[in-house]
């Protein structure tokens, strides 16, 4: 038991070290919201969209990550879009609460085959604190340090930039997180100031030639962090189903495991979700394949939507790649 509460622990603690300005993704890209990875999806739809996630994870662990966040794009033009996230993360006593604020345009690469290229970019502004009124006494430690006076709270800003190629059905996105060092205490040697990440994001939608209401949707997320060398990735399959009005259901699975140990999975999850007239839903759960597996109930999330505002624009480059 004293290992597991260790390993635990040091979870959390390495969540935390590396939290600052990277929100860990887990499955809400791809409740029909790719914007949560890049900015260069701002703007590609018929509608002012909206999404709201809500994520518990290790259910059954006191003080574990707990996440909320919202995402909003819509077009401007014919050819650009702009969007806004907002997010608020708890992990343990570390707080952060932030905004990203992107813009994207697209252009044609091709009109009959239907060949486009987007950029896009966001600022991102970042305000991190650890909250001291949930310090107690313990045992070992009868009185808190009375030098810790303060949340000890910094704000930070950065940029993203990205790329997307889409080409029909098939998409792949090249993005850059952070791309400025962060200013750090000099004084203190652990605290890293490269909060650099690269994102890729690629797949395909293929229409099933039996049923034309049926798309099947593989999709792959790597995820690089440049301080450390670390790297992780998502294996996705989707399956959607349309009726007469459009309105469609979807169910699938991601697979997530560490680079070099991909038969070691750090977590498997089934997903489903559905979109009615205006309205969307989605959940999510992943279950934790390791030595925590026996105390926690797996991660939880849950993504509410909206459309509004619908309106096809005059160029195919941002018209919806939903059929």
């Amino acid at each position: 038991m004293k290992k597991l509460i260790i390993y635990s622990l040091f979870l959390i603690l390495a969540q935390s070290y590396g939290q600052e300005l990277n929100l860990p993704v887990y499955t809400q890209y791809l409740a029909d919201n790719p914007f949560v990875i890049s900015p260069t999806y701002a703007g590609i739809g018929d509608n002012l969209k909206i999404r709201a996630n809500g994520l518990t994870q290790w259910v059954g662990i006191k003080d574990a990550p707990d996440n909320q966040s919202l995402y909003a794009d819509f077009r401007i033009a014919d050819r650009s879009g702009v969007g806004i996230s907002l997010y608020n993360d708890k992990n343990g006593y570390t707080l952060q609460k932030g905004l990203k604020v992107s813009f994207a345009h697209h252009l044609i690469l091709d009109y009959y085959s239907k060949q486009y290229l987007s950029f896009g970019i966001s600022y991102n502004l970042n305000s991190f604190r650890i909250d001291i009124d949930e310090f107690r006494p313990t045992y070992e430690t009868p009185i808190i340090d009375p030098r810790v006076t303060d949340d000890r709270s910094i704000s930070n800003n950065n940029f993203d930039v990205g790329v997307l190629y889409r080409n029909k059905g098939f998409y792949f996105s090249l993005n850059a997180n952070n791309i400025l060092p962060k200013d750090i205490d000099d004084y203190v040697g652990i605290e890293p100031d490269l909060l650099l990440n690269y994102q890729v994001y690629t797949g395909i939608t293929l229409q099933s030639k039996l049923n034309k209401k049926l798309e099947f949707e593989p999709s792959v997320f790597f995820q690089y962090f440049d301080s450390d060398n670390r790297s992780s990735t998502d294996i996705n399959i989707k399956v959607r189903k349309y009726d007469r009005r459009e309105d469609y259901f979807w169910g699938g699975i991601s697979y997530r495991f560490l680079n070099d140990q991909f038969f070691d999975p750090l977590n498997l999850g089934p997903m489903a979700g559905i979109k009615k007239s205006n309205f969307y839903f989605a959940y999510s759960y992943q279950i934790t394949i390791n030595d925590l597996i026996g105390y926690n109930s797996g991660t939880h999330m849950i993504t509410i939507g909206l459309d509004f505002l619908q309106g096809i624009s005059n160029c195919p480059c941002t018209q919806t790649p939903v059929h």
